[in-house]
């Protein structure tokens, strides 16, 4: 009798040892790191160890179980190794990753996240209509011009984005006040872009046309920008806007002088020139403050009659999400 509640004993410890050990694979059998997003904005990285349609238990990389209720659960992302830095450390995506200083690229918006970029001459405001288009608008503190934008976007490839927008702009109720002051601008544009939410590049062109009262001109435009998440605080980024040569231009030129009398001597005359190659470019850092915040400046450097002109003032963003 003694031996048989020895077996018995000993054949339900080794059961118990057993289905832990089960229990154990099965919560680590999804080796998949990820990203859980929670609809306050806030994040959490880990492992799913089980989930149902009420919970999710996550376990953290510092070994701490999480209970998150799934109504709270917003997007779970799986997490690429290309996410971390060469030091291990988790860098993630850029949530702003569609827009450089003045350009967009071929990314588009994911639906539901709209921002406001503040800018010290004034804000512009971006929307997400679906997860391939968007809609924006852009003025002045004084809402002069009202400039309106629209993108769509769609992927041929997982590493190559395209897209295609425009922008139209207007004086606004200055075009009322003073039928004089009635000016406006057009651009049609496309992109192509190339990376991801952390690093890319974008090569866009288009062609620009504004008028003022009865007088238009228009010019082919292209830009090359790029950026790249280097840590879970900042992006490097770099945006340009360059005007193509192309257009006659009449230029004045003013070779008036005194003669040895003390006398004036007007001498003006004009030649007609080709418009030269004029581009604005500007390197700059993006610091990622906080879930849907960032602050961004850069320095611009101005190209134009075969010179660089440095401009003193740096350009001042801020991100907010909407």
């Amino acid at each position: 009798m003694i031996r048989f509640i020895f077996c018995f004993t000993l054949l339900l410890t080794c059961a118990n040892v057993y289905a832990q050990a089960d229990t154990t694979a099965v919560e680590q059998q999804d080796t998949t790191l990820y990203r859980i997003v929670k609809t306050d904005g806030t994040e959490i990285l880990g492992y799913i160890l089980k989930q149902d349609e009420r919970e999710l238990l996550v376990k953290t990389k510092d070994g701490r179980k999480i209970l998150i209720p799934q109504y709270i659960v917003k997007e779970i992302i799986p997490v690429k190794s290309g996410d971390f830095s060469v030091k291990g450390e988790f860098v993630g995506e850029d949530a702003f990753a569609t827009r450089y200083f003045i350009t967009t690229n071929g990314l588009a918006m994911k639906k539901g996240q709209h921002y406001i970029q503040w800018n010290l001459f004034g804000p512009d405001f971006q929307f997400s209509v679906t997860d391939k288009f968007g809609l924006g608008l852009m003025t002045s503190w004084v809402a002069l011009p009202i400039i309106g934008t629209a993108k769509y976007s769609f992927n041929p490839d997982d590493k190559v984005k395209i897209a295609i927008g425009g922008l139209l702009g207007t004086s606004s109720w200055a075009a009322f006040s003073d039928p004089d002051f009635n000016f406006g601008g057009a651009l049609p544009f496309a992109t192509v872009s190339f990376g991801d939410r952390r690093r890319n590049l974008a090569l866009s062109g288009g062609y620009g046309a504004v008028w003022f009262g009865s007088q238009s001109e228009g010019s082919a435009l292209s830009s090359v920008a790029g950026m790249i998440k280097v840590s879970a605080k900042f992006s490097l980024v770099f945006d340009s806007f360059i005007i193509m040569p192309g257009g006659e231009r009449q230029v004045t030129i003013d070779n008036s002088y005194f003669d040895s009398n003390g006398n004036y001597v007007e001498v003006i005359s004009t030649k007609t020139e080709k418009r030269p190659i004029t581009g604005i470019f500007i390197p700059g850092l993006r610091w990622h403050q906080g879930e849907g915040k960032a602050f961004q400046f850069g320095f611009t450097g101005i190209y134009t009659n075969r010179r660089m002109v440095p401009i003193p003032i740096p350009m001042v963003q801020w991100y907010r999400s909407l």
